[in-house]
């Protein structure tokens, strides 16, 4: 059936909806391919559910070509599987939670690792079982605290979760070689640049994670490169640990006046202005800056840290929950700081925080009262001397030396990485850039495995612990990444493969012939196997319908217009922004054409050498460190 605008379900619109955040936000909503429903929470109308359908078939082809085999769980869980797991807590208030009417407790699912391993546990008990892929494409919900950018990131979203079942770490490290190979081959075919960072495995456990990015000034996360080829997400990077200093020769440190200093910028200022150091000025690098935070876990309880960094760095707060998972963190309030009263806002140091407080406690169970626990850069080794807080209003303390002066609990990566920072593979100075992620695999091991009991029987009759990967891919969020990857200041311009129909033929006149000979090649480049949509819109103008086509993004349009009566037709291709006159028998073999040199184009991620071969061949672009 030929799909023709005048009743087809859309409606576009001419002006940014007022929510609407980043282009392909804008773009997908004022097209005609989602709608909002609430707060993170989107209609996917019938362009949208074609666009995201292809890219789903996509992923799917790629998943059964690794030997993927598909099933689908309820998104209505029972609490137990989690509970066992530890995660019906951990996951915190992103959990959407609910009772049935007999109290039972349920929840919406986040995502489906213990789903997975009861069913593999459920149904195999023998080696020769192994191995086993396993996936679906399936809504997720999670309650975002921060919804934002449309179905970047949303409360609803539509997820492909692979898992790999193997009885050996060499046969998961094979499994994932297998997905890192398919993802690849997945964000090839939509043409779509990608950045593979080694990344923290959070809440999800497991010895290694890589994260697959999009490279997008609108992404949420931070990425960094190095010349080397190292690549990591922000908050997975490490910090060189600099060698120790001698402080045999250090001068005693020495409390003086800083009057209204609560800033690194003003004590900067005033320690060069009433103590200037004889070789050089004092520097943010010779401060000491103590953050007080509050890290809540996901149970309700919570504690306050203080975090020292050195005073050119700000706290990543991101980087600090991720080292401090599966806690939320915030910056402290007065509120927070009562039960500390040494701890004095704008001039705090580390001789009253952790072990260095007099006041410190520590019970038989190693409960600890008294004084934060104190959590230091990894820059600051002992010998290091630094200009910091003296607890005092007005006071801060010079050549305070790290090693002799005051103690930590311990160090923690928290402080923000800054452009030209060393690699931590010692590949030179490290950029930042900004991405959405999407795509993230992990070797799990055996968490989940060992939680739920799943073991199966080897060649030698002794049950063995089974060891899992997991895949997941933002199906949803592939769609946002292609529109932002591919639009201009008219509208969208989707990729043959992606596209909801490869060619919009637009009837542009009130003669009746245009009319007649637009729908009849529509229905010519149905029969010839090319999806079409037809605007026969009688009242609408050529500029209407010109604009609709624009803003709506199919890889070719086919105008029919004022050029007939000189037996002409016009194919334009958004992508390449040209027209071109054509004969009107001859334009259903043009665009047949056309479209198919596309189709073979994106087909190459297919077949190419570079992706595709035997999996002990593939070559991890981070080397073989993520799987020991």
């Amino acid at each position: 059936m030929l799909n023709k605008m005048s009743s087809y379900f859309v409606r576009t619109l001419r002006e940014d909806p007022v929510e609407a955040e980043v282009d392909s936000h804008k773009l997908l909503v004022r097209a005609g391919y989602i709608r909002r429903a609430a707060p993170g929470i989107y209609t996917w109308l019938p362009l949208g559910l074609k666009v995201l359908r292809n890219i789903e078939n996509i992923v799917r082809e790629e998943m059964d070509r690794i030997g993927g085999q598909e099933l689908q769980f309820p998104l209505l869980l029972p609490r137990e599987p989690y509970e066992a797991t530890n995660r019906w807590e951990e996951f915190g208030p992103s959990l959407f939670k609910l009772k049935d009417r007999k109290e039972g407790d349920y929840l919406l699912a986040p995502t489906h690792e213990e789903m997975f391993t009861l069913i593999v546990k459920d149904l195999y008990s023998s080696y020769k079982d192994l191995p086993v892929l396993l996936y679906q494409i399936k809504e997720k919900y999670r309650d975002e605290a921060r919804p934002r950018a449309g179905i970047i990131r949303g409360r609803e979203f539509v997820m492909k979760d692979l898992y790999s079942f193997d009885l050996t770490d060499e046969g998961l490290a094979h499994s994932y070689q297998l997905n890192r190979g398919a993802y690849r081959r997945v964000y090839t075919r939509l043409g779509l640049d990608f950045v593979i960072c080694q990344a923290m495995s959070g809440a999800m456990g497991g010895s290694a994670s890589e994260e697959f990015l999009f490279p997008c000034e609108i992404g949420e996360d931070t990425f960094v490169k190095s010349p080397g080829g190292y690549a990591a997400n922000a908050e997975a990077v490490t910090t060189p640990v600099p060698d120790a200093i001698p402080f045999d020769d250090a001068p005693e440190a020495k409390v003086l006046p800083t009057p209204d200093s609560t800033t690194i910028e003003t004590l900067v200022a005033q320690a060069n202005k009433l103590y200037p150091r004889e070789d050089r000025p004092w520097e943010a690098t010779d401060t000491l800056k103590n953050v007080v935070v509050v890290a809540q876990q996901p149970d309700g309880s919570s504690e306050v840290l203080v975090v020292g960094v050195p005073g050119n760095r700000e706290v990543d707060m991101k980087r600090l929950e991720a080292a401090l998972a599966p806690a939320e963190v915030r910056m402290a309030e007065p509120e927070d700081l009562k039960a500390y009263p040494d701890l004095v806002p704008g001039y705090i140091g580390p001789q009253v925080i952790g072990p260095n407080s007099p006041r410190r406690t520590v019970d038989e169970e190693g409960h600890i009262a008294g004084s934060p626990r104190y959590l230091l850069d990894p820059r600051v080794v002992s010998g290091t001397r630094w200009i910091t807080g003296a607890n005092e209003e007005g006071m801060h303390v010079f050549n305070l030396v790290a090693g002799r002066d005051f103690e930590a609990d311990g160090t923690v990566e928290a402080a923000e990485v800054l452009p030209g920072d060393p690699a931590p593979d010692g590949s030179g100075p490290l950029t930042l850039e900004r991405g959405i992620e999407i795509g993230h695999i992990f070797a799990l091991g055996r968490k989940y495995a060992k939680a739920l009991g799943l073991t199966v029987l080897d060649e030698n009759g002794k049950a063995q612990v089974v060891t899992m990967g997991s895949y997941g891919i933002g199906v949803s969020r592939l769609v946002a990444a292609v529109a932002e990857n591919s639009h201009d200041d008219k509208g969208l311009i989707w990729p043959v493969n992606v596209a909801p129909f490869q060619v919009h033929v637009l009837a542009t006149g009130k003669d009746s012939e245009v009319f007649e000979v637009a729908e009849k090649l529509a229905r010519e480049l149905e029969d010839a196997g090319v999806s079409v949509l037809y605007d026969d819109r009688p009242k609408a103008s050529a500029g209407v319908k010109f604009k609709d086509a624009e803003l709506m993004g199919m890889p070719y349009l086919l105008v029919v217009g004022k050029g007939l009566a000189e037996g002409k037709v016009e194919i334009r291709d958004r992508k390449a922004g040209t027209a071109e006159d054509v004969a009107p028998d001859a334009v259903v073999t043009a665009l047949v054409e056309r479209i198919k040199g596309e189709l073979e184009k994106t087909a190459l991620a297919r077949t190419s050498t570079e992706l595709v071969g035997e999996p002990d061949q593939w070559e991890l672009d981070q080397g073989e460190e993520g799987m020991e």
